[in-house]
């Protein structure tokens, strides 16, 4: 795997994702669809990343289906496909990367103090040897786990998430090169300005994924929700690195989500 798209990567496998969260959200919150519901997500993402002497663009489109198995509990399926362009001679790599399972089980939920916490793990199922060499996803079964809570306040509510991530490459070699196991803990306060816009503030620490650099670094995003019916939202949010002395990203995420039954 080439170092620059291994290590976009594994910085992606901490950020994927907005699609997890309510777009255009890297933080999660507690919500989850009614028994019967169905999600379908649907988002563009473009990264910039620049390090001295590189630039590096990827293109993401994520789709994740979502099904509620009871009114707490929801199931998700999520395929996205990549394109990394690395600066020339270089030459870009393309292909489906890592397809990925989740559930979110909402278990605590107190109506007085407006509080509600949820776990939500995730296994990502391999990619092709051939297909982890080219920076598009890993060989072997990684997985995750993370931590939810949301409290509703008198302007929307507050998110906050403790995430923890196990990227497994197939090459043993790249431990030496790699934080497997990272860490990230955020939070999100989202403003509901009108009955159809919301304004939201995302921000972070996670681990490093490369193992040269210091441990922590950490992001900032600003995203707005329109919600033009109930069933239909469109979001769109910058994503900046923060903390991060080896490089330089930036993200622009653009989406659509769709309940149905």
């Amino acid at each position: 795997m080439k170092p620059v798209a291994r290590s976009i990567f594994a910085l992606l496998a901490l950020l994927p994702a907005a699609a997890w969260a309510d777009q255009p959200l890297i933080t999660d919150n507690t919500d989850t669809k009614d028994a019967g519901e169905n999600q379908l997500e649907a988002t563009y993402s473009r990264t910039v990343d620049k390090a001295p002497g590189s630039r590096v663009v990827t293109h993401e489109v994520p789709v994740v289906f979502t099904r509620g198995i009871t009114d707490s509990l929801e199931l998700a399926f999520e395929g996205t496909r990549q394109r990394v362009v690395p600066g020339a001679p270089a030459s870009a790599e393309e292909g489906w990367t890592n397809t990925v399972i989740s559930a979110k089980w909402r278990f605590y939920e107190n109506e007085a103090s407006k509080i509600s916490v949820a776990i939500k793990p995730e296994i990502r199922i391999p990619v092709s040897k051939s297909r982890e060499a080219r920076g598009l996803g890993t060989a072997r079964v990684s997985y995750g786990i993370g931590l939810l809570m949301t409290r509703e306040t008198g302007f929307g509510a507050v998110h906050a998430n403790l995430v923890a991530d196990r990227v497994n490459y197939h090459d043993a070699a790249l431990d030496a090169a790699e934080r497997r196991t990272k860490y990230r803990l955020s939070v999100a306060p989202v403003w509901e300005v009108t009955d159809q816009w919301a304004l939201a503030l995302d921000a972070g620490l996670m681990t490093h994924p490369d193992r040269t650099a210091r441990t922590l670094m950490g992001y900032v995003e600003i995203g707005t929700i329109y919600s033009p019916t109930k069933d239909l939202e469109l979001a769109l949010g910058v994503i900046r690195s923060i903390m991060d002395r080896s490089a330089d990203s930036t993200q622009v995420t653009m989406g659509a989500t769709w309940r149905f039954r």
